[in-house]
């Protein structure tokens, strides 16, 4: 079987996986931003228990391997909830969201501390100066320089969320992965099928990362104006 038969056999189902892809990835980077954002600011508190929990779902995530945790969420989970005596189950598509955006998550709280640890230090005092309280002199004035610096990193997190979205395929996400190793199971033409793969992934990815580049310019030249 040639490398152009196999194209158009397996092309629409890996579309069809893509799509799948691309949704799950695009939920979890929202949640993930969110969960990130909570975390590193619970990291920084004074309060100890919130930076003791945020240091210790930091560690959690970033000691176990993805898989590890995939597993956990959708395997584990509704066993545990079952054994108590109610009737739980998830779907593939579910854990793999909960996932992505735990992990995600706890790499995007340390992009962000690391970018608030960027920021000069007098702008701090210089906004405490002013009457801020520093609650109010971290929403007003140090996040957002803290968002934009981190910019670069976030974007390098969601290509790796992007491609970490393919070991769903172990617990039955229909991804586009999935769809792939459907077909070389029923034919196999495994070769053609993941360079097919490959190039889809890389297509995707190469237009994401010139999205990146280019707003990474813009708040490039709005930094330079401002």
């Amino acid at each position: 079987m040639d490398f152009i038969k196999v194209f158009h056999e397996v092309f629409p189902a890996l579309i069809a996986g893509l799509g799948v892809t691309v949704h799950v990835t695009v939920l979890s980077l929202f949640i993930a931003l969110v969960l990130g954002l909570l975390s590193c600011v619970m990291g920084i508190s004074s309060f100890k228990p919130f930076s003791w929990i945020s240091w210790f779902y930091v560690w959690i995530i970033r000691g176990t391997p993805f898989i590890v945790q995939l597993f956990i969420i959708y395997f584990g989970l509704p066993q545990m909830i079952q054994s108590l005596g109610l009737n739980f189950r998830m779907t593939s598509f579910t854990a793999a969201a909960i996932t992505l955006s735990l992990n995600a998550g706890a790499y995007m709280s340390e992009i962000f501390r690391g970018g608030i640890m960027a920021v000069n230090k007098g702008q701090m005092e210089a906004a405490r100066s002013l009457g801020l309280s520093k609650g109010r002199a971290m929403v007003k004035v140090i996040l957002p320089q803290a968002i934009r610096i981190s910019i670069p990193a976030l974007c390098n997190q969601f290509i790796i969320t992007l491609k970490d979205s393919s070991l769903a395929q172990v617990i039955g996400l229909g991804e586009i992965v999935y769809q792939g190793k459907m077909y070389v199971g029923r034919t196999m033409q495994s070769f053609s099928t993941y360079i097919l793969i490959g190039i889809v992934y890389l297509f995707i990815i190469t237009i994401l990362s010139y999205a990146i580049k280019i707003i990474e310019r813009r708040l490039s030249l709005n930094g330079k104006k401002g």
